[in-house]
């Protein structure tokens, strides 16, 4: 495996993410602090605990889980699609490195700047709520993993993409909507049980439900069906990127 590779192409995501670094980071910060003003502060006061939680301290691991996953997602597909988009992707095809070399620079740099922001806007939280983490370790595990797996995702629809109106469809259409179904602003028990019940389909809820149990210890579901769900995906991901690479699809026409 060739380390160099990985670097170059990670120092150059990486550099690309600092020098737009007002679009790339303060505002996916600031969108989630208006998030906190509006649902913390002003519905949050009119609202009960959730689970022994303030609402305004229940909605931070899923504000947490909204930005990294749309991040992680649109960060990857626009890293790779760009090569595609200006054929620059045929230098890489021909350079003396594996797909591992191209995923692991494209992915690690997406995966990093989506952890940089989830970061950032845990610090931020504690401003308007006080915080306590009860789990560190199984926070950090999840945060990175749905960094990491997202990321992959993301990989993969800027592979799949022929333009930039197909590059936004799936975050836009899928992933978000998937995040605020999923418990972000909520507890699934809050609902009827029938749609408790539907609400089991969407993979997201695993995702929150887990990160949330780091914090505050009460979760929506097992948390080590949740570590299963986050597992299953991320190596579905890597099997996709595999076969892609393994057949040139959409990479080498």
């Amino acid at each position: 495996m060739s380390y160099y590779a990985i670097k170059a192409i990670y120092i150059y995501e990486m550099t690309r993410f600092f020098r737009t670094i007002f679009q790339s980071l303060f505002s996916p910060v600031l969108s989630t602090s208006l998030y906190f003003v509006v649902f913390g502060t002003a519905i949050g006061s009119r609202m009960q605990e959730i689970d022994g939680v303030s609402y305004g301290a229940f909605i931070v691991p899923g504000l947490i889980m909204l930005t990294v996953m749309t991040q992680a997602t649109s960060n990857a597909s626009f890293g790779i699609y760009f090569p595609k988009f200006s054929g620059t992707i045929y230098e890489l095809l021909s350079s003396p490195i594996s797909f591992v070399e191209i995923v692991s620079g494209y992915v690690g740099a997406a995966a990093t700047k989506s952890l940089m922001i989830g970061c950032i806007i845990m610090l931020t939280s504690t401003l308007f709520v006080p915080l306590q983490i009860a789990h560190p370790l199984v926070m950090l595990l999840f945060l990175c993993l749905t960094c990491f797996s997202f990321a992959l995702m993301g990989f993969i629809i800027g592979i799949w993409a022929k333009n930039f109106e197909q590059l936004q469809l799936i975050p836009l259409l899928i992933v978000t909507p998937m995040v605020f179904l999923g418990g972000s602003f909520y507890s699934i028990s809050m609902l009827p049980p029938i749609w408790q019940k539907i609400t089991l389909f969407n993979p997201v809820v695993y995702l929150i439900s887990g990160f949330r149990w780091s914090f505050f210890a009460t979760a929506d579901v097992p948390v080590g069906l949740s570590l299963i769900a986050i597992s299953a995906f991320t190596i579905l991901c890597l099997v996709i990127i595999w076969w892609i690479f393994r057949t040139g699809w959409r990479i080498r026409s």
